[in-house]
């Protein structure tokens, strides 16, 4: 597992304060491009529950904002990253669709939450690393 999946695993666990899904996906690669914690924190804040409103899922859009933050914002990675979740998704890309769907299958919301964004966490690292700008690993 990657430092990247183990810090989203992390905060998802905390038992003391929630991090949403956006906000667990941003927030482990915030400093490697130059923005605190606390920053990224605030700004991922309004996107989780599909923008507080159900539309896009959290995670994915947590993963859009890391991608910006480290340069990647050609139309081709960006709509490739998006088609990997639809094609693992039935399609569906809307928060509460996503839950519904989970939901329909008997899963837990929060089990199916993590696991969305430990995925969106390992595609957008697998983006940077593919794109060379990920920071080298912190021994």
């Amino acid at each position: 597992m990657s430092q990247y999946e183990e810090m989203a695993r992390t905060l998802r666990e905390d038992p003391d304060v929630h991090y949403s899904c956006s906000q667990s996906v941003l927030m482990p690669f915030a400093e490697g491009a130059g923005l605190d914690r606390e920053t990224a924190r605030k700004v991922a804040a309004n996107f989780n529950a599909g923008m507080k409103m159900g539309s896009v899922c959290g995670a994915m859009t947590g993963g859009l904002m890391v991608l910006g933050l480290y340069g990647i914002s050609d139309p081709g990675t960006v709509q490739e990253y998006l088609r990997g979740f639809k094609q693992d998704h039935d399609g569906l890309m809307d928060c509460r669709d996503l839950l519904r769907a989970s939901a329909a299958r008997g899963e837990v919301k929060k089990v199916h939450c993590d696991g969305m964004v430990y995925e969106a966490v390992r595609r957008v690292e697998k983006i940077l690393d593919e794109a060379g700008v990920l920071p080298a690993a912190a021994d």
